[in-house]
């Protein structure tokens, strides 16, 4: 092929660069030179970077399954070993990671290369990517409206084809409502299937997930390969031979169960054309050949609200609190200085209370599971919002009255980060104005290899990869 032009890199997933570069039509340098250029022009238009591009790129193993793929990490914590990191706070200045996160550690050995670290809100704890310290960023589609949060940077890179796939995490639709804001795949993996810290062990009371967004499925199931391996004491253990999530994609899985539902738990209305994608890909499965019943899971959204304060208030007033260095609060946001004093007042009974709720939500989608395969609903309950409609530095807010808010614009994701299972959305539906709108289709625990099936059957049906934003580099 010769050198990459911008607009060919951008065509391309991850796994067609890897297999680019495997085949030796092009040179892992060559990709990684047009990487930076596209990241440099992607974030001039986006504001999706806390820094520039690293240089050099992180070290990564490179003959891995995506040996010399370009990626940007999210920063939402020490990640990888010696980079800075914020979490998106003025608060935090000159912290570095001191070893690897256990996934970081996986991404390496992948092959994947690290060029950058994507924005996101304080601390992760909005549904809106426009912190005091670095300003909104911008949606690719239309920059005058957010791309979520907390993975928004990592969206709005890889929807306007600066990287294939980001680094992305999710302990209340920080994957998913990125990728329904920006038109991409947002998978987020069941409990305990990825690491989710230095020494896997579980945080946020099981509801936080590690994983990435991508613009392909074929790249979600690849990657889930790649970095799903257990551990073996202290050290990573390379995946074999067999890929069951690569394979699954390439496997019909039969007749299933599926029901639909545009009813949102936690309050709040949802937005007609974002409950017509929902429905409209209900019946794109009729046509494929599954069973779709109007149904949904009877879950209290009070209680999903509840268990969310496990993540909030105390995971993340811990945080805050156990820093070598106490942030200064005058350099917090406002919401996150009031998580910062709630957090010094919930109790042992507050933490019991929110223990049973999460009990609760997680028993109610277990009997769901039983008699459905899969359950389907919008991913968020509104078009991506315009700058500013999700203020997190606004006085007045407890961190329940936070969550609520959060949980009236997008009512469909923590539910399944309390209870723990495998969810995904997909960018099936289309605004008006032009937006993208994603359609969520969550699994019984363990069921991810179902969940790819179906999105690759859905990817089939109704492709998405043509579309292209307005800001998109070449």
């Amino acid at each position: 092929m010769g050198a990459l032009e911008l607009d060919e890199y951008a065509s391309f997933d991850a796994v067609g660069l890897g297999e680019l570069i495997r085949t030796r039509q092009v040179t892992a340098a060559e990709v990684e030179d047009c990487a930076r250029r596209a990241l440099e022009q992607a974030d001039g238009d986006l504001n999706a970077l806390t820094q520039p591009p690293f240089d050099p790129s992180l070290a990564h193993e490179p003959e891995g399954p995506f040996g010399g793929v370009p990626f940007v990490i999210k920063d939402s914590g020490p990640f990888a070993q010696g980079m800075p990191f914020t979490i998106g706070s003025r608060a935090i200045e000159g912290a570095y990671a001191l070893v690897d996160h256990d996934l970081m550690a996986r991404f390496r050995a992948a092959g994947l290369v690290a060029l950058g670290q994507s924005t996101a809100p304080e601390f992760g704890l909005n549904f809106a990517t426009e912190s005091v310290r670095y300003g909104p960023t911008r949606n690719p589609w239309n920059p005058e409206r957010g791309v979520g949060g907390s993975s928004g940077g990592a969206a709005a890179l890889v929807a306007a084809g600066a990287v294939p796939l980001a680094h992305a995490n999710d302990a209340g639709g920080s994957i998913r409502v990125p990728a329904s804001s920006c038109g991409l795949v947002g998978l987020k993996p069941g409990l305990g299937r990825t690491p989710c810290g230095p020494a896997s062990g579980e945080i946020a009371f099981g509801q936080l997930v590690e994983f990435a967004v991508t613009r392909t499925v074929r790249d979600a199931a690849h990657l889930l390969d790649a970095v799903c391996a257990p551990a073996v004491g202290d050290k990573y253990q390379a995946p074999p031979p067999v890929r069951p999530y690569a394979e699954a994609i390439r496997t019909d899985p039969g007749r299933l169960r599926i029901a639909l539902t545009t009813e949102p738990w936690t309050g709040g209305t949802v937005d007609p054309q974002v409950a017509d994608a929902a429905v409209t890909a209900g019946q794109v499965l009729e046509w494929i050949g599954h069973a779709v019943t109007g149904a949904g899971p009877d879950v209290d959204g009070q209680a999903v609200i509840e268990a969310a304060m496990l993540t909030v208030v105390t995971t993340g007033g811990a945080v805050l609190r156990g820093s070598p260095r106490r942030p200064d609060p005058a350099k917090l946001e406002a919401v996150s200085r009031r998580i910062l004093t709630e957090s010094e007042e919930f109790t042992l009974l507050d933490v019991m209370a929110a223990t049973e709720a999460q009990n609760e939500v997680t028993r109610s989608l277990g009997r769901f599971f039983q008699e459905y395969d899969l359950l389907l609903t919008p991913t968020l309950g509104r078009l991506p919002a315009p700058h500013g409609t999700l203020d997190y530095d606004h006085d007045g807010h407890s961190a329940r009255s936070w969550l609520h808010r959060l949980f009236t614009y997008g009512p469909f994701t923590a539910t399944f980060n309390v209870s723990g299972n495998p969810a995904i959305s997909l960018p099936l539906g289309q605004s008006r104005e032009g937006l993208p709108i994603g359609v969520q289709m969550v699994a019984a625990h363990g069921g991810e290899d179902l969940l790819l099936q179906v999105a690759a059957q859905l990817e089939q049906a109704v492709p998405w990869r043509d579309r292209t934003p307005q800001v998109y580099v070449g």
